[in-house]
């Protein structure tokens, strides 16, 4: 397969697929290796294809239906599963998590969370892994972009992290 045809079918697949799909995954898929898919995503990337990568893989981003938000957080380290949860109860998606880093400026990790499944892998990574959480770096205070289906969902959300104390206001 030619690496141009080999590009259209990533985006393909990605643009099919109902979550992450591995770098693994897609070499396995196109009889190559995962060194070549990764330079595959930057070349599309570069291309201007909107494609993230997340801890279980890539997704393509452009395409969806919804509102995007940024929202202001704040919790202790032991609330974090909580704070996710209330967000993916809600009918959101988490898409990523950003601190403001002293020397860096901002730091971006992306998540991809959007079921209590995701939550659980995602802390049971958290628990067996020996780096911090990005929002250790700032005291808990970070932000969520977050991808609501509509304002009602989003308006959910908002109201449940301030009950529970985890949005983040001066």
């Amino acid at each position: 397969m030619q690496a141009e045809s080999r590009r259209q079918n990533i985006v393909r697949t990605l643009m099919n697929s109902k979550g992450p799909v591995s770098a693994g995954r897609l070499a396995a898929m196109f009889s190559v290796s995962r060194q070549i898919i990764v330079g595959d995503i930057a070349l599309l990337r570069a291309s201007g294809t909107d494609i993230t990568a997340t801890p279980r893989g890539y997704i393509l981003t452009t395409g969806n239906e919804g509102i995007i938000h940024r929202i202001p957080c704040r919790h202790k380290p032991g609330e974090m599963r909580e704070e996710l949860q209330i967000i993916v109860d809600n009918g959101c998606l988490v898409r990523d998590v950003i601190v403001e880093h002293p020397i860096y400026g901002q730091l971006v990790g992306q998540l991809d969370i959007s079921t209590r499944y995701d939550v659980d892998e995602f802390m049971a990574k958290v628990m067996q892994s020996d780096a911090a959480p990005l929002s250790d770096l700032t005291e808990g205070i970070h932000l969520h972009t977050i991808f609501c289906p509509d304002e009602e969902s989003y308006q959910r959300v908002l109201g449940k992290l301030k009950e529970r104390g985890f949005l983040y206001v001066q």
